[in-house]
């Protein structure tokens, strides 16, 4: 029987809900590709509830305990002498978010010898380390497109929130004022702006098609060039480098993995060749763009607004400077979150699982890492270092 670790963020301050403002979520057969969503024999949730906090549990305690094996579910990840730490080397499965990641580091992996799959309740595996994945012949999965539509509203909302200046308007309301002229010196219309994505996979190209009702002009790059249909439908301009597009764009919206071609990306220099007064949104990870950076471009006026939900590392120090810079939209690693996407999630973990145990193959739709090498989604999107 297996031990399998799960880390979880904390339940509400006021405690696990005991109602919702919702009665139910709408259910969905298929994403708009035509994949399946997750599919495991059965659940044990209700879908609307909260599944990803440690209360939550992801709905997998009755499944795996009636099959004899040990959950355990903690919050517990970063202090010294974590419980994920001390749970951790006789582990055989982790399992953990990006909204509160268990950062499986090459020195955690080694230590972990029993550690045989890794699961990214959610999108995005860069908290752990492939590299030392593909050295110890661990199995890295994730559930993709689970929330790639949560993502991509979020990312318009982040937008508008942006150009329009919602949020200092929102707190002139709540401070008692109606300071209109304070309200809109940073407000623009987003119509016939120039906006484009870096990245144009499942997140990217779903921020592009709500996009186009605003009648933008959409731009776009990418290592894989969308097939000329979806260009001419849309009506995109496909750019060669991401320095290329970010030289004609007003808002930029960064939808690509975190990996060793992608960190860091927008440095200095990048944010330098940008429009001046242009918009930076950033819900892929926090590491694609230099900290510093982005807080320097603010106070300069080369960038007129940042906003994203993803930080490094998560969670973020009260003392982090993307707190306090200003004209931000921060929130905490949200965006993939929402009721409606644990419960894609949660059951994608759950399938995940099922086929672990039954020895069933894992769709490769959401496979990372398999028998020591990038697999499935994990080689389409993701790229080692030149040393692994």
């Amino acid at each position: 029987m297996a031990k399998i670790l799960c880390v979880l963020y904390d339940d509400p301050v006021n405690g696990y809900p005991k109602s919702y403002a919702r009665d139910g979520i709408p259910k969905i057969a298929t994403y708009a590709g035509g994949q399946s969503v997750p599919s495991p024999k059965q659940i044990d949730f209700k879908p609307g509830a909260l599944l990803g906090s440690v209360s939550g549990e992801l709905g997998l305690r009755k499944f795996l305990e009636s099959q004899g094996h040990t959950l355990v579910v903690t919050s517990d990840k970063d202090a010294k002498n974590s419980v994920f730490d001390r749970e951790l080397p006789d582990a055989e499965i982790v399992i953990s978010q990006p909204f509160w990641p268990a950062y499986l580091t090459a020195e955690r992996i080694a230590k972990a010898k029993k550690l045989k799959l890794a699961i990214t309740a959610g999108i995005g595996s860069d908290h752990v380390d492939l590299e030392a994945a593909v050295k110890h012949g661990i199995t890295v999965a994730e559930v993709t497109y689970s929330n790639s539509i949560s993502v991509a509203e979020h990312v318009v909302m982040m937008i508008l929130a942006q150009v329009r200046n919602y949020i200092p308007s929102y707190k002139w309301v709540v401070d008692g004022g109606w300071n209109i002229a304070d309200c809109v010196e940073r407000a623009y219309d987003l119509e016939a702006m120039n906006v484009g994505t870096v990245g144009s996979g499942r997140i990217g190209l779903a921020v592009l098609r709500r996009l186009k009702p605003f009648d933008v002009k959409l731009h776009y790059t990418d290592r894989y060039r969308l097939p000329e249909a979806v260009e001419k439908e849309l009506n995109l301009t496909y750019h060669p480098s991401v320095e290329a597009l970010v030289r004609v764009c007003d808002v930029v919206t960064v939808n690509v993995p975190l990996h060793a071609e992608t960190e860091h990306l927008f440095n200095d220099a990048l944010i330098g060749k940008m429009k001046r007064g242009a918009y930076l949104i950033n819900t892929a990870r926090g590491n694609i763009c230099d900290r510093d950076a982005v807080v320097r471009a603010l106070k300069s006026g080369q960038l007129a607004g940042y906003a994203g939900d993803v930080w490094y590392p998560q969670p973020a120090p009260k003392n982090h400077p993307w707190r306090t810079m200003p004209h931000h939209g921060m929130t905490p690693h949200v965006s993939g979150t929402t009721l409606s996407a644990q419960a894609r999630y949660a059951a994608g973990t759950r399938e995940i699982l099922e086929c672990w145990f039954d020895k069933r193959p894992i769709r490769d739709d959401y496979l990372i890492v398999d028998g020591g090498k990038l697999a499935g989604a994990g080689a389409h999107s993701y790229s080692l270092r030149k040393s692994a």
